[in-house]
Parts: structure tokens; sequence; C-alpha cells
């Protein structure tokens, strides 16, 4: 497995769960031809995701533009295509009561017609229960036969008939009440009770249910976050300053920022405030030399060279070209001149530079990016624990290849969005009893800021989804002794 942008395994590879694409096109689920509703749209993206691996986000977004939604379509098919993944588990066993030949029988696109339309009658209180239904229906006439529509229509009347009567069992052993009523794989349940206990396990579960915050990163060497501030106030957009980072905004009405004027003029871009730690945790300062090993899509690689004042220099390396080139045209949007860009395997950089070439390394590798599941569900179902023990791998892998790069005295920054210890703090504690010229280092004041976090664990900083509605987050910083 090569190394170059953080994130899950599968990005590791070149394939980000937010940036993928589909795989191909299923049977079940033919392409959008012109013109769709927003139900038709969000079936579409739930059977290619379902059928052919496809990712939600990138599918979801050209789906909504071929199919030329627009207002509160869009908003909808989002909530339908989310909400449907998120529940997913839960939907199913409910469903599973009033379809008599079982769900796994069903052709998938009838399958998550039923689960979408579930959804709608059980979680949304804003849509009539008739539309949905009527809809349903008007789909599986359009896509199927009457047998298909009327199955469709008998079930969906009969959940809506019995709907006060679905209700979870209450005698199930915790990691299974957990998983059902919050919708997670059983073992991944598992897991976090034993790594948090059960009720911080369940907190985590339902954080990974509710909808992701819009967060963004003012560019200090532009602007600073009071005068943005006060320019999104005039605006009409309603904004507040982030309780974690200094550098961050929450944006709590105002669409997408990345279409706005202060986004083009590089006055912000758009990152998670838990994200926006790990450039504080580096704390590069004006002329040092830093290295990002794995550094798509960038977003650190900026943050840096912002703190940094625009002098010093910010290596930005990747894996692929194509990623690489993006960083550069992030880092020219965002006026930052001490960003240079190169493609390579991160695991073979050390050939590349001279031994204690940096003041500063930081190694947001490749994850499970189970701390990112409110963003991206799809994540739940296409994890498996082997994934996590082959990822954990190649993070030891990865720390040891690049720690000879840095400077005595320097700072080794390793984080990861994540919250399981085998990828996090069990990482860093094995690599410092490998290499024992490193030494953990939690000085900063943003380990004291966020003290919470930086208990959780004997060395690093554990941020969880429910700790501020930012993502899961792993940072640790090690300080090279001599």
């Amino acid at each position: 497995m090569r190394a170059g942008g953080q994130g899950t395994p599968s990005k590791a590879q070149g394939t980000s769960q937010r940036q993928g694409g589909s795989k191909g096109k299923g049977a079940g689920a033919a392409g959008l031809r012109g013109k769709s509703s927003a139900r038709e749209t969000a079936l579409y993206v739930l059977t290619e995701v379902e059928t052919e691996g496809a990712y939600s986000n990138l599918l979801l977004n050209g789906a909504i533009q071929s199919a030329g939604l627009s207002g509160p379509d869009v908003g909808l098919t989002t909530e339908l295509v989310y909400g449907t993944i998120s529940r997913r588990s839960t939907i199913d066993y409910f469903l599973a009561r009033f379809v008599s030949k079982g769900m796994d029988k069903l052709q998938p696109w009838v399958r998550n017609l039923l689960r979408l339309s579930f959804y709608q009658l059980y979680y949304l209180d804003r849509i009539p229960p008739h539309a949905a239904v009527n809809e349903a229906v008007n789909i599986a006439k359009k896509r199927g036969h009457q047998g298909i529509s009327g199955m469709v229509n008998g079930v969906l009347r009969n959940v809506l008939r019995q709907k006060e009567t679905l209700k979870l069992p209450e005698d199930l052993p915790a990691a299974q009440r957990i998983a059902l009523s919050e919708s997670h794989p059983v073992w991944m349940v598992e897991g976090w009770i034993k790594q948090y206990g059960a009720q911080t396990a369940e907190a985590i579960c339902r954080a990974d249910n509710e909808p992701p915050s819009v967060s963004v990163r003012v560019n200090r060497t532009k602007t600073d976050r009071e005068r943005l501030l006060q320019e999104m106030a005039a605006q009409g957009v309603e904004a507040v300053p982030s309780s974690l980072s200094g550098d961050g905004i929450i944006v709590q009405g105002g669409g997408n920022m990345a279409l706005t004027g202060w986004y083009r003029e590089g006055l912000l871009s758009v990152q998670d405030e838990s994200s926006m730690l790990v450039a504080e945790a580096v704390e590069a300062g004006p002329g040092m030399s830093v290295l990002d090993c794995c550094a798509a899509p960038g977003g650190k690689s900026c943050h840096m060279a912002e703190r940094m004042e625009g002098s010093g220099t910010v290596v930005a390396n990747d894996v692929h070209a194509h990623k690489a080139k993006l960083i550069g045209e992030q880092a020219e949007r965002l006026g930052l001149s001490n960003v240079q860009t190169r493609t390579g395997d991160a695991l073979e950089l050390a050939g590349q530079y001279e031994p204690a070439s940096f003041d500063r390394i930081l190694l947001d590798a490749p994850c499970s990016g189970l701390g990112v599941i409110r963003r991206k569900p799809d994540l739940k179902w296409t994890k498996s624990p082997q994934d996590l023990a082959e990822i954990a791998q190649l993070q030891q892998q990865l720390l040891d290849a690049v720690c000879g790069l840095l400077k005595p005295g320097g700072v080794l920054v390793y984080s990861t969005c994540t919250i399981e210890r085998a990828e996090n703090a069990g990482a860093v504690e094995a690599f410092l009893a490998r290499h024992p010229e490193f030494a953990a280092d939690e000085s900063p004041e943003l380990f004291r800021r966020l003290a919470a976090a930086a208990d959780r664990e004997p060395v690093g900083l554990q941020v969880l989804p429910q700790d501020a509605g930012s993502d899961g987050f792993y940072i640790a910083r090690l300080v090279k002794q001599v």
C-alpha cells in the first residue's frame, strides 16, 4: 500500500471517501437521464452506493446536477441519501417484519426505495405520509411492474398503520442495543465500549447520526476572524467563532461557503474545527522548514503556511500528481508562496531528503476514518476489523520511515481522523518504544485548553465527535531529543 494522503485506507491508494466516484453502473440503478425528482435522485445514489461501491458524497453532487435539482429539492435529496445511509440497519430491522420474502431477496433498487420511504415516514415529521407513499408507488410503477408497485404500496401502508408500535427491544445487551438504536455495526460498538465505556460509546454513535456543522478557517495572512465575522453579519450570514480553534468560524446559515466571494478571494477555507487543531499542534513558526508527508487535500499544509506568516517552507507531499496539483491551486488561491508541492510515496521520503532536514514534520496518516462518520456514513457499512488492522500496520511503517528527517529538537506531529486506539495512542506508544530518541510533549496551550480530550489517553489528544460537534480526531506531539 502506498502512502500519500490522509484518510481511509482507500485514500492511501488514491480514492477518498469524499472524493471518490461510482465504480460502474449496476443493473438495478440505471443512470439518471434528464429531469428527475428528489426521491428518484436519492434512489439512484443509494442503489449505486450499495451495489457498485460508489462514494455517496461525490455521486450525490453529480446526481443533483444531472437531475437538474435546485432549492428545496437539493436539501431533500441530501437528507434522504445521508439519513437513509446513516439509519440503514435500524430501517432494515423494522422493514423486515413487513417484507415476507426478506429484505435480502429484493432487487437492490426496490430495497432502497423501501428504505428511503421508511426513513421519511419514521424519521421525518415535515413530509406528509401520503406524499412519501404515493411517490414511492409511482417510482415503482415507472421502474418495475404492477406486482412491485403493489408490494411497495402494501408495505408502506402497513408501516403507516403500525408506526406507533414500531419499538426496539429493551432487553438487549449494551452493544446490540446501541448498534440497533443508533445504526452502527455491532463490532464497531463493541470496540468503542471496550475503549471508552458504554455511555461514551453510545454518545459517539448518536453524534455520528447528527448532521455535520459547516466550519471555515480564516486566512490570517489576509484578514482576521473578527473582521470576517463582521463582514458575514453585514451580508446576513449567521456565524459564530469556533470554540476549538482561534482560526475557525462556524457558519450556521449561508449556503455553500466555497461559492462565496470570501472563498474566491482567499479569505477563508472550508475545514472542520478538529482538523484546524493540527496546525496549532505543529507550532510552525516563521522561517521554519516543514514537511507534510501525506498532504492531500492540502488544508493543513496551507494552514501551517498561513501561521508561518508566509515565510519558511512547507513541503506538501502526496502520492498522486493530480492531488498535489490541487494542493498547489489551494495555496495559490490563498496567496501562499511558501508551499511547495511534490509527488511521491511517503514511505520513500527518507530517500529523497538528507537526514534531519526539517524543523517540523506532520504525518497526517491514512486511517480508518471512523471519526468522520457523520460526514461519510458509508464508512459504517464498508469497514471491517481487518481494515483497521491493516491500516494500523501502515501507520507504524510511516512513522518509522519519516522520523529520521526531523532535526534534533524538532517536533513530529502524528494525527488521524479516527477514534480507534490502535491507530492513535496505541500507534504512538509503540513508536516511542521503538524510538527512545523521541518523547511525547503535551505542554502546549492546546493540550491544556482541551484537557478533557488530553486526559482520555496516556499520550496525545483524542477528540470525540460529541465533544464539540466536530470530527473525531487524534493528535500527538513527539519531540526529537537528540
